[in-house]
């Protein structure tokens, strides 16, 4: 598989890097770079086959294409939107810069961008000294554009349990966590405990959990979006309790251990 994605992606000015412990293609181009995880995307090119190359490069390209491009915040507050990446995601760029980010959950922290078009550029805490903005002004802002985003969802029921998934492919899926007033709306509207997971940055799963089979779902539903994604988040789940996310740990036919 890193041979097949070495061949597809070159192109001049790219250099590969390969860390065999983490199983990671880093792929570098001017100065910046991109990191693929080998075994996420064996198991998407397991059920998408040949595309499945087709959206990495993708990925790929407009990634390194925004890491290129300078950013100014003035006058684009409305294109300003948080996104949420895993606990371990790198806090500073490769040229040292301090990015903008915030801790979220024990599992995940906000980071801030900006939109270009097909893709976002990383806010920095310089980019925020340039414009002469406080970081208060730009979460707010992000805070407000991520509410006006459309929230549709698909329903499924398993056991008595309804899951919830929004998917729209906009690159800001899971950045709907942020919405608390979408999320108090939601649940409001369940009868059991609301679970939400975030596998990976295209997709949001909401979840009115009744009864053990619904956690057991939930867990193997979480564990193949997180592997199938291209920027996975986290596989643990959270509860959601009094506008606060919280870790936990499913065990099967058992109920969640926090």
């Amino acid at each position: 598989m890193k041979a097949k994605l070495e061949d597809f992606l070159k192109k001049e000015g790219r250099e590969f890097t390969f860390d065999r412990e983490k199983e990671r293609l880093k792929v570098s181009e001017y100065g910046h770079f991109v990191t693929l995880s080998i075994p996420q995307i064996i198991s998407r090119f397991e059920s998408e086959g040949e595309d499945t190359f087709k959206k990495i490069a993708y990925y790929v390209d407009e990634g390194l294409e925004a890491g290129q491009k300078e950013v100014s915040l003035i006058g684009q507050e409305e294109k300003i939107f948080p996104v949420i990446r895993a606990g371990s995601h790198p806090v500073k760029t490769t040229a040292g810069e301090k990015l903008f980010f915030e801790e979220h959950t024990a599992e995940t922290k906000i980071f801030y961008v900006l939109d270009i078009g097909k893709s976002y550029k990383f806010i920095t805490e310089n980019d925020l000294i340039k414009a002469d903005v406080s970081p208060t002004e730009v979460r707010m802002k992000a805070m407000a554009n991520v509410r006006k985003l459309d929230t549709p969802l698909k329903k499924d029921t398993v056991s008595e349990n309804d899951f919830y998934f929004l998917r729209t492919n906009d690159g800001y899926d899971a950045s709907r966590v942020c919405n608390e007033k979408f999320l108090a709306e939601m649940r409001s509207q369940f009868t059991g405990e609301m679970v939400i997971a975030i596998p990976h940055q295209d997709v949001l799963i909401l979840a009115d959990i009744r009864n053990n089979t619904g956690y057991d779902v939930l867990a193997h539903m979480t564990l193949q979006f997180f592997a199938e994604g291209i920027v996975p988040v986290t596989s643990l789940p959270f509860v959601y309790n009094n506008g606060k996310l919280e870790p936990i740990f499913i065990m099967a036919k058992n109920r969640p251990k926090e």
